[in-house]
């Protein structure tokens, strides 16, 4: 299936979305914005993904398994060892491809206001003190920064393999882009959702 810009129409009402894009580009607005227009269920995968002091719980990859066979969902597509099971199971990947400076703009301004706002994020977490960018080999800036590459190489491979021929694939390429799509596409599936619906 043909790479869809911002203006593309959709060819069917997305039904299981996940949204791709590097740390920082906003994969989860997005996904609870398509949930909310389509009337679908939001999954986040970082708040089944981190628990406790930020460890990782160990029914995380069950998790993904029980949700991704419903009929209907959007979440955030990340972490490696569950990217199969929610290819094989989407219909649609929306791709935020982002340029690398706009990224680390808005994921610096993100950390920023949830450190001073003291922003609660999953299961006890906060964001860490700002110095430790200093001082942790894994902040999230350091590792937004380096897998940005690695990200879009993710992505030509899932272009390039059996998932892209049959995932509807929407490249959307910055904030225009993805307020057309939301205002276009997006808008114009929700009311083919709706008419199905009847």
């Amino acid at each position: 299936m043909p790479l869809l810009g911002p203006s593309d129409p959709l060819p069917h009402p997305p039904r299981r979305v996940v949204v791709a894009g590097s740390s920082g580009a906003g994969k989860s607005t997005l996904a609870r914005a398509i949930a909310a227009a389509l009337g679908l269920s939001y999954v986040e995968m970082d708040a089944l993904y981190h628990g406790p002091q930020w460890t990782p719980r160990p029914e995380f990859a069950a998790d993904v398994r029980n949700f991704v066979r419903g009929p209907a969902w959007v979440t955030e597509y990340q972490y490696n060892h569950v990217r199969p099971l929610l290819l094989a199971a989407a219909d649609t990947l929306v791709w935020l491809d982002f340029p690398r400076h706009l990224v680390m703009r808005r994921l610096v301004v993100r950390t920023v206001r949830r450190r001073i706002t003291r922003s609660h994020l999953w299961n006890g977490n906060y964001e860490p003190p700002l110095h430790t960018v200093f001082t942790d080999r894994e902040h999230l800036w350091r590792w937004a920064w380096t897998s940005y590459g690695r990200t879009r190489h993710k992505m030509t491979t899932v272009l390039d393999g059996e998932h892209g021929a049959r995932l509807v694939i929407v490249r959307l390429r910055g904030r225009k882009d993805v307020d057309r799509w939301r205002a276009g596409p997006l808008r114009h599936a929700a009311g083919l959702d709706e008419e199905s619906l009847r």
